[in-house]
């Protein structure tokens, strides 16, 4: 139903067919380019109609006009009647028979989607704030390619500078990335709407806030590797493409660096001492492959009693008293941003119990007492956002079922170079 909203469904300009992504070349002029999208880019907010505060029916619309903003042009978005939109413009969409929604209650809907994709999902936010990638059209695209180069050159020493060095030339490979849609839908029916209007009450928006929230864990526990991410065409020859085009997360990316003998702090003789020394082998191990940090360091959920509790150091008059926790102490160490529990990296298993149904469908196999080192650089790992969480309306049922679909186009995108070095890490047990 989506891909007949966003690319089948055509839009009526002076009585011709108009795709809203693609445009017909045969009719020109700005109103039509912002139809189009802006700058070529789907115009997501023509499918999502309103009334607005004066009872007419209105959506927000990009006349073709922008602003500057920190250097780049922006669309300017501006509040138009349907009836400008159609009378004067001659601009018709099918979806605009829905306008069942006042401004505000999109206005609540798309405020209770993103607090919940907010809620919980460290490792997505941490790479949005430190590496993101974006400002493309997500929906027009399917692939995201990039390439990595060998580092070429031979010094040759010599007493005269005439003995002729090995020529050499950089090599060329690369990766690509398919952009999946992550997506959930919902819907109400036609009578709920109503009776909220009758009893002037908020809009139940409920099942908005669990799509959202589907749609966010998923994308974090991609990210994670706890969930399998989609595969999407083959190995591009031209670019010799290192591994197959997939969506891959820190604990399944196929060139991470591996250690496998962390110590369980379950293990008799362990001490907080132990875990110090096996990290600090760990960030060693990773400069050893050239990448130098600072890492930001992320636990399996069965880590935060050990972290959390005093850290004691043993002197040869005795144990000293515990001034700081083993979080604290690893914290201390320059190499390290911060040591973060990602709440989706399981330990084991999860129980069946009420509230946990989500947490329990994990593809990955899962390890206890685990470690992920990650240098937070975008040679290493990037937060890909082609288009953030939004929500699309459409009718059905002769009208009487309003239908929502939340969805995003968002994608880690790990990276090694030429030779396989990867700046990431996963430390396991054995």
């Amino acid at each position: 139903m989506f891909l007949d909203l966003a690319l089948s469904r055509p839009v009526l300009v002076n009585g011709q067919d108009v795709n809203p992504i693609v445009g017909n070349a045969a009719t020109d002029g700005a109103m039509l380019g912002a139809v189009r999208g802006e700058g070529m880019q789907f115009q997501r907010d023509l499918y999502r109609p309103f009334i607005d505060n004066d009872g007419r029916r209105k959506v927000w619309f990009n006349r073709g006009r922008t602003t500057n903003e920190k250097g780049q042009q922006v669309p300017i978005k501006e509040k138009t009647p349907l009836e400008m939109m159609m009378n004067q413009y001659g601009i018709y969409l099918p979806v605009w028979n829905t306008t069942m929604l006042r401004k505000e209650e999109w206005i609540e809907l798309d405020k209770r989607v993103v607090k919940a994709a907010r809620y919980r999902l460290r490792l997505w936010s941490d790479l949005m704030a430190a590496v993101p990638y974006g400002g493309f059209n997500g929906m027009s695209k399917s692939m995201l390619e990039w390439e990595n180069m060998s580092d070429p050159g031979e010094a040759v020493v010599d007493m005269d500078g005439l003995t002729p060095g090995r020529t050499d030339a950089p090599q060329f490979g690369g990766q690509g990335l398919p952009l999946p849609i992550t997506h959930c839908d919902f819907w109400f029916s036609s009578r709920k709407l109503a009776e909220s209007r009758n009893s002037n009450t908020p809009l139940d928006s409920t099942m908005g806030e669990a799509a959202g929230r589907r749609v966010a864990e998923t994308v974090e526990k991609t990210a994670i590797g706890v969930a399998t991410g989609i595969q999407w065409g083959g190995l591009n020859t031209a670019l010799t493409y290192t591994n197959a085009s997939a969506v891959y997360g820190l604990t399944n990316f196929p060139q991470r660096l591996t250690y496998t003998s962390i110590t369980a702090p379950t293990t008799g003789g362990w001490s907080p001492a132990t875990t110090l020394s096996q990290v600090l082998y760990c960030i060693n191990l990773l400069k050893l492959n050239k990448f130098f940090g600072p890492f930001m360091v992320y636990t399996s959920n069965d880590w935060d009693p050990y972290l959390d509790n005093d850290y004691y150091y043993a002197l040869t008059s005795g144990a000293v008293a515990p001034t700081k926790s083993l979080r604290t102490r690893l914290k201390e160490n320059p190499d390290i941003i911060d040591v973060r529990r990602l709440d989706f990296l399981f330990g084991s298993q999860p129980s069946l119990t009420s509230g946990n149904q989500q947490a329990a469908t994990v593809d990955a196999v899962l390890k206890p007492f685990r470690f992920l080192f990650v240098q937070m650089t975008s040679e290493v790992i990037e937060a890909v956002n082609g288009m953030d969480l939004t929500t699309l309306q459409w009718e059905s049922v002769g009208g009487m079922r309003l239908n929502f679909k939340a969805f995003c186009i968002q994608v880690p995108r790990l990276k090694s170079d030429q030779y396989g070095n990867c700046g990431i890490l996963d430390a396991t047990t054995s």
